[in-house]
């Protein structure tokens, strides 16, 4: 195989070129070209296919830079459907064109729903990236522990508790695919959030209930807890009303303040979600969401009442006492932490070695073990759908929540510190110290990466 193409689709997160230039890196050790198609499927499905050469003379281009956030090939929330015959014409016409040989794609759940129909056509490998933290398995088989109640309708999806769950805390060195690049950072941008929303709300003696993302999944949430909440609100668990009101008025008649995080796709006792949600023009099915934290403040006014802030904190009402804030895309953007550049890299690399290996439609996975510390996997993309051909994405496991204290549990942080205790390089602050205040700055307009990217760019016809 001496020539290959890459693209990054989805959503974008903060180590996306530093995956490509372990890619590009290992690609050139191996003599492969490797050609970077713009805008993810989008690009591939395009009559132009607009592409990059990002190894010419197996030299990595010089705009490839594994500390820049996003990506300079540009991504998309364009998906390839199985069904959609003219779509995988075109993408195989533009394979052909190029004399592409494999594939490979960065992104999460979704992408690896677009992989899989391409893989038909040529080889292809997934190298994962997402910050929700969502593509994987918490142990090998979990798939199949998804069910529908009603066949034909996958909104009835359930997945059924892994054996023994109430007593014996989740095996990390089973977890397929430990954490995907890009968590590392967006936890950093959260917690943070929280530590600089606390002041005020000590401050002025109020509630604060910060919203993250991760749709469905509460890593961020949990993640959060480094910023040290006094309550997190993870999807995985039914929101207790009861439970966080109380709690909420605790702490607050002990501090008068109170922080509180919260996972965007948060759900009541009935599993209905606390935001607004509508259909995402992701082909993917995934759903946006919007308002969790909005509805948790309404109904917090409604069970604590006014008297608690004016005796307290000398407000009004509890609607001025509490406030929300969105830590929003901030979490997705900016410089990689030197953890998700180091094994976003890692991940890129493996994924030309699988190419080169003969391996067709898997997937590059980050392992870990007490032994080993982290290392590389990879695993049929089969192993993350269920019987009908989906697949999910990651819940946090009971063991690492703890639904009576509305905290991160004990075996939830040996998960986490893991990941985080050395997440951070010098490299990381000396960067901010010398960047952020640069009087250059002051001087000169922002220099787009699109616009050096855009004179590398050849289409087809070209």
């Amino acid at each position: 195989m001496k020539r290959i193409a890459v693209l990054t689709a989805g959503g974008d997160t903060p180590a996306l070129n530093a995956t490509l230039h372990g890619l590009v890196t290992q690609a050139n050790a191996e003599e492969v070209e490797v050609f970077g198609i713009l805008n993810g499927f989008q690009g591939l499905v395009g009559q132009t296919a607009p592409h990059v050469h990002l190894n010419p003379g197996f030299t990595i281009i010089p705009e490839l830079n594994p500390a820049r956030g996003g990506s300079i090939i540009g991504a998309s929330r364009h998906y390839v459907h199985p069904d959609d015959e003219q779509l995988l014409e075109q993408a195989s016409r533009t394979i052909s064109r190029l004399s592409i040989e494999g594939l490979v794609c960065v992104g999460g759940d979704g992408t690896l729903n677009g992989l899989q129909p391409l893989s038909q056509i040529l080889p292809c490998v997934l190298s994962p990236k997402t910050i929700d933290n969502d593509l994987g398995l918490n142990e090998q088989g979990e798939a199949n522990r998804w069910t529908r109640p009603i066949p034909d309708q996958p909104e009835t999806a359930r997945l059924t508790p892994r054996a023994h769950a109430a007593v014996e805390p989740l095996d990390l060195e089973g977890i397929v695919n430990y954490v995907t690049p890009g968590y590392a950072t967006a936890v950093f941008v959260a917690a943070g959030g929280v530590t600089r929303v606390r002041t005020t709300a000590e401050s002025h003696r109020r509630v604060a209930i910060i919203e993250v993302m991760g749709r469905h999944s509460g890593y961020i949430a949990l993640g959060a807890a480094y910023g040290q909440p006094d309550i997190i609100l993870v999807p995985e668990s039914p929101v207790d009303l009861a439970l966080v009101t109380e709690r909420v008025e605790e702490v607050y008649r002990h501090q008068q303040n109170v922080v509180i995080i919260c996972g965007e796709g948060i759900v009541d006792s009935e599993g209905a979600e606390f935001g607004a949600r509508r259909e995402s023009t992701d082909p993917s099915g995934n759903l946006l969401l919007s308002g969790a934290a909005e509805r948790l403040k309404s109904l917090l006014c409604d069970n604590l009442g006014d008297a608690l802030f004016r005796d307290i904190g000398g407000h009004s009402d509890a609607a001025t006492a509490i406030f929300t804030r969105k830590v929003g895309h901030t979490q997705r953007g900016g410089r990689p932490l030197m953890f998700d550049r180091f094994h976003a890299s890692q991940l890129g690399a493996h994924a030309i070695d699988l190419l080169t290996s003969g391996q067709n439609n898997h997937v590059s996975t980050i392992q870990w073990s007490a032994d080993d510390g982290f290392t590389l996997g990879h695993h049929s993309a089969e192993e993350f759908r269920d019987e009908w051909g989906v697949i999910h994405a990651r819940r946090v496991d009971p063991s690492f929540y703890d639904s009576s204290l509305l905290q991160v549990s004990a075996h939830g942080s040996r998960y986490l510190q893991n990941i985080f205790t050395d997440s951070i390089g010098a490299d990381d602050a000396d960067f901010l110290r010398n960047s952020l205040f640069d009087s250059g700055n002051l001087d000169a307009p922002y220099e787009s990466i699109n616009v050096a990217i855009k004179r590398r760019v050849r289409e087809l016809g070209d």
